[in-house]
């Protein structure tokens, strides 16, 4: 997986990556206990806001950035955001009102949701062999699972040197390090469509390609699954170990670890994997298999087995963690082979904000849930939500998905160049995308 890193750009984003990674991790703790400063009791609600604020956001912004992204240089826009991102990190220590946390998260998370999916969609620019960029996938979610375990015990730990407010320096530093690497280096250019768009089209573009191709249907069903398990865990972990289970602090973050080190196994062997299965099988097996895992755990509680309910909870959730990468690591293959070059920012984007509008839906869904029934029922209902994802996406996810395609252009003239070795009847195969002269899948209700 690591000979991936070989390659000196990819070299420098992956680590611009991992240290803006560091530097968000730093401020989560850090506005956690902002939070707490500013509100008290009432730390809870103020936090629950900013996560709403910062879902909002990326379903949002991420279509109109990545409307704009193909025609912006790359490079650049990349470098300003970051910059953003650091100067709204600088400005938190100073807030002294709740309402200025909830604006500069706005901008915090805006910025964001412009970076990610630009940042997302030049690395198959980069990596153009796709095993490749199947061990970068693998790598990024590797990142991601690390800077979950790594970055509360590194705020921990400087929080006892320095005091919260420091941890907001870290993630200055972050972003502008981030920034620092990506100017260092030259980045291939979206490339641009021959035909204006008017900036409706430009931003709607990724969300019709999106919904238009089986397969990324099948990857939005997938997404609706990963978000229902995906939210136990992160809202419900602290109120099932420390409310329903009695344990520590230290057990919830053990809880939180055996997620993570079930996603990371996961990441280290999906490579290997994919190569011999392909992606809809892993994809919806796992998605499969997460409301089997929450239903499970859910009849463990009721039936009420203390002295093996911790357990069983440790295993379920290293269980989820593993499917969780299963499901979302080869998100970036499907969207890869979906698009063309030119149109890869905007359906990047479109999976960043349909992706995180499934969050939007299951994070208060097991917040109120939880509060008002209990964990038992909330398990079962989000258990229901996840077989519905499973289910539709292998209802819609065809399971011959060719790349080759036979199809028909009859309303183009004869002589159309795109129709040069067509047969008489205007019938001819390739690698089959939606775009302009291919608006509607063949076979597929209009």
């Amino acid at each position: 997986m690591l000979s991936v890193l070989a390659n000196p750009t990819y070299r420098r984003l992956f680590a611009a990556q991992v240290i803006a990674l560091i530097g968000t991790g730093l401020m989560t703790v850090a506005l956690a206990l902002l939070a707490f400063q500013l509100a008290g009791p009432d730390a809870g609600a103020v936090l629950g806001t900013a996560l709403a604020i910062k879902m909002i956001a990326y379903v949002g912004i991420a279509p109109i950035a990545g409307g704009f992204a193909a025609v912006l240089p790359r490079r650049a826009f990349l470098v300003a955001l970051d910059l953003v991102r650091a100067s709204v990190a600088l400005a938190l220590p100073f807030v002294d009102q709740v309402w200025q946390i909830y604006v500069l998260i706005a901008l915090l998370q805006s910025a964001s949701a412009a970076f990610t999916p630009t940042f997302q969609a030049t690395i198959p620019d980069i990596l153009t062999d796709e095993e490749d960029y199947t061990r970068a996938l693998s790598l990024s979610r590797l990142a991601y699972d690390l800077e979950n375990l790594l970055s509360p015990v590194l705020a921990a730990a400087l929080i006892g040197l320095m005091g919260f407010h420091w941890l907001f320096g870290g993630t200055v530093i972050g972003f502008l390090l981030s920034a620092a690497l990506v100017i260092s280096v030259t980045l291939p250019q979206a490339a641009r469509k021959a035909q204006a768009e008017t900036a409706a089209q430009r931003i709607t573009r990724g969300i019709r390609i999106y919904l238009a191709t089986p397969r990324l249907r099948g990857l939005l069903s997938v997404n609706l699954a990963i978000a229902a398990a995906g939210a136990m865990v992160i809202v419900n972990t602290v109120v099932l170990v420390k409310g329903v289970l009695d344990l520590s602090d230290s057990d919830m973050a053990m809880a939180l670890a055996a997620f993570g080190c079930g996603s990371m196994l996961a990441a280290l062997a999906l490579p290997r994997l994919l190569a011999r299965t392909g992606e809809r099988a892993v994809m919806i097996g796992a998605a499969a298999a997460m409301p089997v895992l929450l239903s499970g755990f859910a009849a463990t509680l009721a039936a009420g087995f203390p002295s093996a309910l911790w357990a069983v909870m440790l295993i379920v959730w290293a269980l989820l963690g593993i499917c969780n990468s299963a499901a979302l690591v080869p998100a970036g293959r499907l969207l890869r082979r979906s698009a063309h070059d030119e149109d890869r920012p905007a359906v990047f984007a479109a999976q960043f904000a349909l992706s995180h509008a499934c969050w939007l839906i299951t994070y208060p869904l097991a917040g109120w849930l939880g509060s008002a029934a209990g964990m038992p029922v909330t398990l079962v209902v989000l258990a229901a939500v996840a077989m519905i994802g499973a289910l539709t996406a292998a209802r819609v996810w065809p399971a011959d998905d060719p790349r080759i395609v036979f199809h028909q252009h009859p309303e183009l003239p004869a002589d159309h160049p795109h129709l040069a070795g067509a047969a008489p009847d205007k019938q001819h195969a390739h690698a089959f995308l939606i775009d302009d002269l291919h608006a509607h899948w063949p076979g597929s209700s209009r």
